[in-house]
């Protein structure tokens, strides 16, 4: 089973900016079984329109079987774990 985390963010977004460095641990992390993607919403507001994104940063978890849980605002390492692994990470 494929697992994604996305995160929707743009570089002016202040909250964003909090949220990266928990990311970037992460990925290290779990870099063998979740696939991280980073989507700016100004450059693809089509994607960000496609998940609903009406704040930023959002986080979509979601695997094969689609969304899985999404975050609004900046979460904790613990939230974001706790969603990967029911999604099967």
């Amino acid at each position: 089973m494929t697992v994604t985390l996305k995160d929707f963010y743009a570089d002016w977004c202040g909250p964003c900016k909090t949220q990266d460095p928990i990311l970037e641990e992460m990925e290290d992390d779990w870099d063998e079984a979740v696939e991280f993607e980073k989507i700016d919403v100004d450059e693809h507001q089509d994607v960000a329109n496609e998940y609903q994104v009406r704040s930023i940063p959002t986080i979509v978890v979601e695997n094969d079987d689609g969304v899985v849980e999404r975050f609004v605002g900046v979460t904790q390492r613990d939230d974001l774990e706790d969603a990967l692994e029911q999604a099967g990470a």
